[in-house]
């Protein structure tokens, strides 16, 4: 029963990842970012002046960081 549980629940939590991933990727093709794709458990973005626009911004650094 707790195994089966516990199975069930890690699905749930990784289909959720796996949703947000992609609202992230979609958001970041909305603003411009030449290329977002979900490599695994990442997002990888690419794109003219990613950096500058991630170095300028503090809340961009800051939800980098895991500190949203």
């Amino acid at each position: 029963m707790r195994d089966g549980l516990r199975a069930r629940m890690a699905a749930l939590a990784e289909a959720r990842a796996a949703k947000l991933r992609a609202a992230v990727v979609e958001a970041m093709g909305a603003a411009g970012v030449a290329s977002a794709r979900v490599d695994g458990d990442s997002v990888r973005a690419s794109g003219r002046g990613l950096l500058a626009r991630w170095i300028d911004d503090l809340a961009l650094r800051e939800a980098g960081r895991g500190r949203a």
